[in-house]
């Protein structure tokens, strides 16, 4: 039951699912609480971080910005949690978040519980809370102007260096980093309305795809592009993320929010000192990097002191590039056809007993498609590409400014015209097989993913508040939300659903049936709606009628629906 204590001495408590011990109970006329339910995925992640100690770790090094916490740390936690699962951001939908979620399941009365007022009867929820200063009936563990206040003055720079340090720490010890050791580093922008208000934000000019545009490259753009550019404001998410070559999980091991006029190479190089400060040496082996990140004397460092190979493409131009083109056109390298990219995982088979219905729904629906395809005109020879092909150099020391070899990974791009394109990675360790080092820069794409993610299922840029520090707050708790799903999900044996978007994965894990829950002293047991009616059925007189006077005191209580708040 007690899953662990936190600096205020304050336990977490977590229903135990007891089948034996609450059967046996029942069986004598004891209980506390009976009730149809569908057990809350939820519920079990909050079960999970409680038990596992991952709750209690968070709060132990969270830094608080108050001297007495009446309210306990990992209830702020836990609270915020909650809401960035349901992809709410708004303090003030906190009581709806708190009467739809999993906490109530997972942490019992001190969160709440069905009650009856006793002056009006309204069924309402019901609340023990952390501390008897309030008069009133109190419905949740803490209200929402505590939720806003405490994350308010929770300096931004202490939080981001919580999340940075304390908690990819604890998820070290929890065995989240594998031995692959692959890290993915990149910058997204961060949009926000076109107020100066939100603190530390910058208005700048963006093209159609969401690129800055300078001044020097405004003017050289025609007169039609530089019409559908835009003024925005904006801040930037420098971001370190987690993964392996299968795409099993997406932890986010390193965040920082800074101004969108920030250059994020120096970001994303301290985000990684940080975090081999935090975790040690090993941990991260492989970090692959886009083009903005290119700085020899930061890259020959991550080689030299942390031990981190560098995966990073070259810019035209640059002494090395210049030097590979060189080899190219003295047909002193040796092209290969490149390796095809690693199969994807196979999907699942289509049922063999489908209705008719469906049958000619769906060839009707290749019809349509292939009337279409035949439809499209043929693709142009420009654009059709034929097949590609790489070369590898090792040994390169013509990048002055990088203290390490490198190696060249040579990409030729061959299209149906003939005519030819060429780009080049470059890595700090040697490169033995081409192919397989431009596949492994194809995981990069992982992490644009993941920033669609939280952008789009989790409103990640929804900001509430122009205070930096709620902006903050809110970026770092919906990267900890998503990280220890992640986390959770490879735990119950479901890594193959951290791929997908938080609603796909909520329809994935849904229940198939509801089941009667029987509580009884913090402990409950799950039961199908016949095995409660064969034991019901088979108890004894006595206990027959404690069960039944039990029960009909519960439905006098609960006669009333729960009046819910306005949801957000």
């Amino acid at each position: 039951m007690h899953a662990g204590r936190t600096p205020e001495a304050m336990d977490i408590f977590v229903y135990q699912h007891d089948q034996t011990f609450v059967v046996s109970s029942f069986a004598q006329g004891d209980f506390d609480y009976v009730d149809a339910v569908s057990e809350l995925e939820e519920t079990k992640f909050f079960r999970y971080i409680g038990a596992h100690n991952i709750l209690p770790k968070l709060a132990e090094s969270y830094p608080s910005p108050r001297k007495k916490n009446e309210v306990p740390v990992w209830m702020y936690i836990a609270s915020n949690l909650s809401m960035r699962l349901h992809g709410v951001h708004s303090f003030y939908a906190y009581p709806y978040v708190v009467r739809c979620g999993g906490m109530l399941s997972a942490f019992g009365p001190k969160v709440g519980h069905k009650a009856v007022h006793p002056e009006t009867k309204d069924v309402t929820l019901s609340c023990e809370g952390f501390n008897d200063k309030n008069t009133y009936d109190r419905q949740t563990p803490c209200d929402q102007d505590f939720l806003r206040k405490f994350a308010r003055s929770t300096l931004p720079q202490r939080l981001e260096r919580w999340f940075n340090h304390d908690v990819v720490g604890m998820l070290k010890q929890h065995k989240a980093f594998d031995s692959e050791g692959i890290f993915l580093g990149d910058a997204s922008y961060l949009f926000v309305p076109d107020n100066e208000k939100y603190e530390g934000s910058v208005r700048m000019l963006f093209d159609e795809q969401n690129h800055p545009v300078g001044k020097e490259s405004e003017k050289e753009l025609p007169a039609s592009q530089r019409a559908r550019c835009q003024w925005k404001r904006c801040y930037k998410l420098v971001s370190l993320i987690h993964t392996n070559r299968r795409g099993d999980f997406f932890l986010y091991a390193a965040v920082a929010v800074v101004s969108g006029k920030a250059h994020e190479c120096p970001v994303l190089y301290s985000l990684v000192d940080g975090f081999v400060a935090a975790v040690g040496r090993g941990v991260m082996k492989r970090l692959i990097l886009d083009r903005g990140f290119l700085d020899g004397e930061r890259i020959g460092r991550c080689k030299e002191a942390h031990g981190i190979d560098i995966l990073i493409p070259v810019r035209k131009g640059m002494d090395v590039y210049e030097d590979a083109l060189g080899l190219m056109r003295g047909d002193r390298v040796r092209f290969e056809l490149s390796h095809a990219p690693a199969a994807k995982p196979p999907v699942d088979p289509k049922p063999t007993q489908v209705p008719a219905a469906i049958r000619r729904r769906e060839r009707k629906r290749q019809e349509t498609l292939l009337q279409k395809k035949a439809a499209e005109p043929p693709p142009v020879p420009e654009k059709t590409l034929v097949r590609s092909e790489v070369a590898v150099v090792n040994g390169f020391r013509s990048w002055s400014s990088c203290p390490v070899p490198v190696s060249v990974i040579m990409n030729k791009e061959i299209f149906a015209d003939g005519h030819e394109e060429i780009w080049m990675l470059l890595d700090t360790k040697e490169v033995k097989n081409g192919g397989a080092a431009r596949d492994e820069y194809h995981l990069r794409t992982g992490i644009e993913e993941r920033h669609r993610q939280l952008k789009c299922f989790l409103d990640l840029t929804d900001f509430k508040s122009r205070s930096l520090s709620l902006v903050v707050n809110q970026v770092i708790f919906v990267a900890l939300a998503y990280s220890l799903l992640q986390l959770y999900l490879r735990r119950i044996g479901r890594p193959e659903l951290n791929r997908h978007t938080l609603p796909r994965i909520r329809r994935q894990l849904m229940p198939t049936h509801s089941v009667v829950m029987l509580s009884y002293m913090n402990r409950f047991a799950l039961l199908s709606l016949f095995e409660y009616t064969t034991l019901v059925l088979t108890l004894s007189e006595k206990a027959r009628q404690k069960v039944l006077a039990k029960t009909q005191q519960l439905e006098r209580d609960l006669a009333r629906e729960l009046v819910l708040v306005r949801p957000p």
